[in-house]
Parts: structure tokens; C-alpha cells; sequence
């Protein structure tokens, strides 16, 4: 790990005042038809139109907001990938057990996942993984991996642990800042190895993509079009709905947690200040 006066801050993901919004008129999802991974994606998004909004994230139970741009959100995944390439050495074809929720540092590490070739199993057995990325309320479940293991706090802009990291992990927010803010794998992806487990499905990096595109013209996706969410990462509809059929879209999205704490009054009040299209 590097040590604490190597590290350079993290570039603050903020809350701004207003949301940012796009000001041309929506159009029908339009992909390059080489993207064939969800980095492809993200890539070809930052190429786009880098500035935009790609993930609104709120938390009902904290009132936590953080608005994540696609340069930004890019960001967090070159430095989380090269985190898990460089300092855990993971390989593609390794298998990490993500324990984590719906939430923003979720979507970067599934993306960071997709960029080193790492298999991200969704709720998958840390006994069995390679690696273990853990929220706050999976720890214990999470020392059964004998492998490299990672601690979120879960916190605010992306915070430490209050105190020293949890036994037997190392802290996200402590070991990341630090990282490249450019991204090159030691090896291709190869978008037909296994990319994500979820649900016991085994899915390649091609065949999630795909889904993904199918996700987002059934639901009637496109360019600007703003998805709110409060589905969980745990099933595929969640994961597609929450990340990966806006990203397909070239779209973004509200991602809600905990939203069955906000009344129906508030849940109007967001749907209009976000400029909500779809609601799922």
C-alpha cells in the first residue's frame, strides 16, 4: 500500500446547488457497435459528452446527495482500477465478492471490475473469491475470504472509516486517492470471459452489454433521458436499471437508497427537480 504521504487527494465528487441538465432534445440510444464491455461504454460516454450527469445518488435513511458527472465517475474507476490491478494484483479471470448495496462506490467498483477483467460476483462467497469488497454491515461475513480485502465505509463524498480500518481489511477511501487517474490494463479484456455474476447467472462482458442495450429499448432509453431507481444491485433488473441500461443510453440515473423512507410527496418533489423520464 502506498504510504500516506504519496497520496494525493481525490478530486471531491460535490452537490451541486441545481442538477446539471442537458439541453438538447432526447434521442433514441445510439452505441458505437464496437463497445462490447461495459469500460466500453463508459469510455465512449466520457468521449461523448464528459460533463454530463451519469449517476444522482441518494441516500433517504443519511439525506446524503452526490452527483457524479461522467468525468468524474471515470475518475473514480481509473483509480479503483488501477488500485485493484496494481496494489491487490488482481488478474482477469480473478473473482471478487462485491458485498456491498446500491450505491454510487458500488457502480465505480463494478466498472473498475469490467476494466481489469475481474469477475465481480454480486452477494458471491468470499470463501470462494479471490478478493472481497465489503460494506459496513458485511465484514464479518467477509473475513471468509482468504484473499486481498477491501472496507467501505459507506460514508458521505466517498469517507474513511470514522476509526482505524476495520480488522483484517484495508480502508477504500485511505488506499485510493493515491491511485493513476488513467487506467491501462496489463492484459486485453477479452469481452467474452465471464464479467458478472448475479443471481447464479454467469454472464460474459458481451453478453451484459447486450442485455444491457435490450434493457434500455425495452424501457424506452435514450441520450439525456434520466432514470430514477430504488431497486437494489442484487437482482439483474436492479443492476440494469441502476447502471447498466442508462449507460448503454447514454443516459443517467437517480439511484435511491432506501427510498421507501421518502414520502410521496417528496418522491414527487425529486422526480421533478431531477427531470425523471423513466421511474422503475
Amino acid at each position: 500500500m502506498r504510504p500516506a504521504a504519496d497520496r494525493v487527494p481525490l478530486p471531491r465528487t460535490v452537490e451541486p446547488t441545481a442538477p446539471v441538465r442537458g439541453t438538447g432534445p432526447r434521442t433514441l440510444c445510439r452505441v458505437n457497435a464496437t463497445d462490447r464491455t461495459p469500460a466500453d461504454l463508459l469510455r465512449s460516454a466520457l468521449a461523448a459528452d464528459p460533463g454530463r450527469p451519469l449517476v444522482t445518488f441518494y441516500d433517504d435513511a443519511t439525506g446524503e446527495r452526490v452527483e457524479l458527472s461522467v468525468a468524474t465517475f471515470a475518475n473514480w474507476v481509473a483509480k479503483t482500477a488501477n488500485l485493484l490491478q496494481g496494489d491487490l494484483g488482481a488478474e482477469p479471470g480473478d473473482r471478487l465478492a462485491l458485498l456491498l448495496p446500491a450505491h454510487w462506490q458500488s457502480a465505480v467498483w463494478l466498472l473498475a471490475c469490467a476494466s481489469v477483467g475481474v469477475v465481480a460476483e454480486i452477494g458471491g462467497d468470499p470463501a470462494g473469491a479471490d478478493l472481497v469488497v465489503s460494506g459496513p454491515d458485511t465484514l464479518e461475513q467477509g473475513l471468509a475470504c482468504q484473499g486481498e480485502r477491501m472496507a467501505l465505509a459507506l460514508r458521505p463524498l466517498g469517507g474513511r472509516f470514522p476509526q482505524a480500518p476495520p480488522a483484517g481489511y484495508a480502508d477504500y477511501a485511505v488506499e485510493v486517492p493515491g491511485q493513476g487517474d488513467r487506467f491501462a490494463p496489463f492484459a486485453p479484456v477479452n469481452a467474452d470471459d465471464p464479467g458478472l455474476v448475479i443471481g447464479g447467472e454467469e454472464l460474459s462482458y458481451a453478453a451484459l452489454t447486450a442485455r444491457a442495450r435490450e434493457d434500455a429499448v425495452k424501457l424506452g432509453l435514450g441520450a439525456q433521458t434520466r432514470v430514477l431507481t430504488g431497486l437494489g444491485y442484487d437482482t439483474w433488473d436492479g443492476l440494469s436499471a441502476g447502471l447498466y441500461a442508462p449507460l448503454a443510453a447514454g443516459g443517467s440515473v437517480v439511484l435511491c437508497r432506501n427510498l421507501d423512507r421518502l414520502s410521496a410527496q417528496a418522491l414527487a418533489q425529486r422526480t421533478e427537480s431531477e427531470r425523471v423520464t423513466h421511474t422503475v
